[in-house]
């Protein structure tokens, strides 16, 4: 139950905090342009709270906090009395228009720009995408990637990241191959593993796509040692303790290995189970009964509930991203150009057919992704607040004609054409954008669900 409340309000902060930015720079552009806005508000509904500011504009926030807008008076929509015609937005030039319309999403990826700026700012506690071993049989072992190396390219973008690493594969579904390129730990000396992607099985919803190659990230290796119990849980109930460092398992030596102890649980659930112990440096014996659990697939697992002491990284394979107020500038909009471009990139593969509309995610998804990026601490969730805000910003200039790409598509006709499009043709593209909208939401949502 926590979990679900933190995820929810996660969402809803990291949701309005979005349309906010969004629906404000439609507003603060065509304030500029001699608009007069009616009416501003955040989320729909009913209204929650309301104020009114000098210029008669009315301030919202209502109920439902899945968006927002802003009315601006239009001739279009309602009866405009005559002095007041010169701030209806149809009056306006096609340039202001298009300004006014472009400035949505201008803002979401402005936001991108500055939640980055703050992130490097504050600094960024980094993993090297060290490679802890390759998966037998699978295509980074056909193509020659090896255990131990560190991947510092892929094609020609520098990666630092696992995060960065997986983003870049996967804007290389549909492609015909993809060049990694590593470097051994002590070396200087990178080497080019080109990996033929034809036959490339990725679900991107099943795992990432470093782990569809065979790719395993490097993990310093854990103890069987006890650092939590689950209250009333297998182990608790069984009496074992904080501290603990479980040896073996029905007289299999585990050597403290948690991954053994794992390997041994799991595909044991209801079972009876002869521990072995060191507790004060003694060796106790503990006879315990595994309790159950569903994995991911609905199937039954051992489980006993504990934590086990979590190890220290290496000092090698940790880094630290900061920057100072000037280069973390430069560095936070390349950040933003790169994902900007890696959406695009992504929206074209879906459209084409490369990527299933199976992969597309919506607001159950995106509270799960808010709440982990916020329990995290608040650097994480400032790069998840960077990558949904650029990518509300893009769907925002899909050439639908209900958002704000199908308004701009009208306008880009008016400059060629140098009439406006008609009403009746606007009305009938805004109804085959809401079905398709409407569409693309309940795909989404249904995707949501799905994986529940």
């Amino acid at each position: 139950m926590f979990d679900f409340l933190w995820n929810l309000g996660s969402f809803i902060v990291a949701l309005g905090l979005l349309v906010t930015v969004h629906e404000y720079g439609h507003f603060w552009v065509a304030r500029r342009c001699g608009v007069k806005v009616e009416t501003f508000s955040i989320g729909f509904g009913k209204t929650l709270w309301r104020t009114f500011d000098k210029h008669g504009t009315e301030y919202v926030i209502a109920i439902i906090p899945l968006g927002g807008y802003v009315k601006m008076l239009d001739e279009r929509v309602d009866d405009v009395e005559e002095d007041q015609k010169q701030f209806a937005f149809n009056n306006k030039s096609v340039y202001q228009r298009i300004a006014i319309v472009s400035a949505g999403p201008i803002a979401n990826f402005l936001f991108a720009i500055v939640a980055f700026y703050l992130m490097f700012l504050i600094g960024v506690t980094n993993v090297k995408p060290v490679i802890g071993s390759i998966a037998a049989d699978s295509m980074a072992a056909q193509y020659g990637l090896e255990a131990d190396t560190e991947i510092v390219k892929i094609d020609d973008e520098m990666v630092d990241s696992w995060n960065k690493i997986n983003m870049e594969l996967a804007s290389h579904i549909g492609d015909e191959d993809v060049v990694i390129h590593t470097r051994a730990l002590d070396s200087s000396y990178v080497k080019a593993n080109t990996i033929e992607l034809i036959d490339w099985q990725y679900q991107p919803h099943e795992m990432s796509a470093m782990e569809s190659l065979g790719i395993v990230p490097f993990l310093p290796k854990i103890s069987a040692r006890i650092a939590k119990l689950v209250e009333d849980e297998a182990a608790d109930k069984a009496g074992l303790l904080v501290g603990d460092e479980i040896i073996s398992i029905n007289g299999t030596n585990i050597y403290g290995n948690w991954q053994d102890f794992v390997d041994i649980i799991q595909p044991n659930p209801n079972a009876l189970m002869q521990l072995e112990v060191k507790r004060n440096e003694k060796i106790v014996k503990v006879e315990m009964l595994t309790g159950t659990r569903e994995d991911s697939a609905g199937r039954k697992q051992g489980y006993v509930g504990i934590l086990p002491i979590q190890p220290k990284w290496p000092e090698s394979h940790i880094t630290e991203l900061s920057y100072g107020p000037i280069s973390a500038i430069g560095k936070a909009a390349e950040s933003t150009y790169h994902l900007i471009a890696l959406s695009f990139q992504m929206v074209g593969k879906i459209l084409t057919g490369d990527i299933s509309v199976s992969n597309l995610s919506g607001p159950i998804s995106i509270a799960q992704g808010a709440g982990v990026s916020a329990s995290i601490g608040v650097v994480y969730f400032l790069s998840f607040l960077a990558l949904i805000s650029i990518n509300l910003g893009i769907i925002n200039l899909l050439p639908l004609p209900i958002l704000d790409g199908g308004h701009l598509l009208y306008y880009v006709i008016e400059l060629i054409t140098g009439r406006e499009v008609s009403e009746k043709t606007q009305e009938v593209g805004f109804k085959i954008g809401a079905v398709l909208l409407l569409s693309l939401m309940t795909i989404a949502i249904v995707n949501d669900v799905s994986r529940l």
